[in-house]
């Protein structure tokens, strides 16, 4: 999904962005893109000035006068910089991006802020890799942007970050601090650490192991490669709900290990084998239960695999010909065969597509293996 640049932008007067990492710099992008006018402001002399190189906005200037400012500081600093533009710019909104809400809440409230003209933000948006450098225009496009006011909060400041969110490709949904922070704790913080303690596991495993893997490991540990020192600041921010989840999460683990100790012991162990199937039949109940496309309903789809040919050029005449046999591509996943030039190409498509889709790609040549 890209944004619509031509679009007209519904956020107007200026915007300030205080920090310029990912998430403040692909906002900026965003807005920029739509002709918002957006000031960028950062600790670091150099981040701001890369961000402005990049398109993501413009230096302050004498006479700024946000209307908006949205905060994309580390969770550990959220706080005091929401509570320092809250009383900078005494006539403006202010908004922010962490990835928890409850803290920054509580911490404003303690500190004596002015509650009516702060919105709590979350887009459910990121990258592997930080700074301005990795940032893009549509990095929220299509994403959930969760928006967090008290009820002291007047509708119309509510708007302008509904309207921030939708000008920069997001989805608008309202959440209370307290909900958010559970919600995100299962979605996100949980898995975060579910994935570092597997890939954990490899790094003193065997050559000979670590090299039979396949897609399924890299799909699990893909977000082990995060930024360990943030997510130390978001897991501190949101230790409770995270070691909820964790804990639920240990006591499935533990009946997971009695049944197998069990069947260790005994093969025919009674129950065993149930309690086994039922965690997978169980997994992939939850799974269903995952947002489809562009936040719709869950749908199910068929996968034709391709073996592609490692060389230039090879995926994008398949992704052409899969557009000249009528077939809309609805995801793609690429595997490269240990030892061997070539890859597999996992496209996914409507049941209905399948059949005629393996056949006209056999037609074109294509290896298409039978499901």
């Amino acid at each position: 999904m890209t944004l619509d640049a031509a679009a007209p932008a519904r956020t107007s007067g200026t915007v300030r962005i205080v920090g310029t990492g990912l998430l403040g710099a692909s906002a900026g992008l965003a807005l920029s893109l739509r002709g918002v006018d957006v000031v960028l402001s950062d600790v670091s002399p150099t981040a701001v000035a890369l961000a402005r190189d990049l398109g993501a906005g413009r230096l302050p200037a004498p006479g700024d006068d946000p209307r908006l400012v949205l905060v994309a500081a580390p969770p550990d600093v959220v706080a005091d910089v929401v509570a320092a533009e809250l009383a900078a710019h005494p006539d403006a909104v202010v908004t922010d991006v962490a990835s928890v809400k409850g803290g920054p809440l509580a911490a404003l409230r303690t500190a004596g802020a002015d509650l009516t003209r702060y919105v709590g933000g979350h887009p459910m948006a990121g990258r592997e890799r930080g700074g301005a450098v990795s940032a893009r225009a549509d990095l929220f496009a299509g994403r959930p942007w969760v928006v967090s006011a008290t009820a002291a909060v007047p509708r119309r400041a509510v708007a302008l970050v509904h309207d921030l969110a939708l000008d920069c490709g997001g989805v608008p949904v309202a959440m209370p601090a307290g909900e958010h922070d559970e919600a995100v704790a299962l979605v996100s913080h949980a898995p975060q650490v579910a994935a570092s303690l597997v890939a954990a596991r490899l790094r003193e495993a065997p050559e000979p192991a670590v090299a039979l893997a396949g897609q399924g490991l890299r799909d699990v540990t893909r977000i082990a490669g995060s930024d360990p020192a943030l997510w130390a600041q978001i897991l501190t921010a949101n230790a409770g709900p995270v070691a909820d989840v964790l804990e639920a999460l240990r006591e499935d683990l533990d009946a997971v290990v009695a049944a197998l100790r069990a069947l260790q012991a005994d093969p025919q162990a009674p129950g065993a084998r149930g309690r086994l199937a039922g965690l997978v039949a169980a997994g992939g109940a939850g799974r269903d239960r995952i947002p489809g496309k562009h936040g719709g309903a869950p749908a199910l789809y068929a996968t034709v695999v391709v073996v592609v040919p490692d060389r230039p050029g090879e995926l994008a005449r398949l992704l052409g010909d899969v557009g000249a046999a009528g077939v809309n591509l609805e995801d793609l996943r690429l595997e490269h065969s240990p030892g061997q030039a070539v890859a597999l190409a996992s496209v996914d498509v409507l049941p209905a597509a399948a059949r005629p889709l393996a056949e006209a790609l056999r037609e074109r040549g294509w290896t298409v293996p039978a499901s």
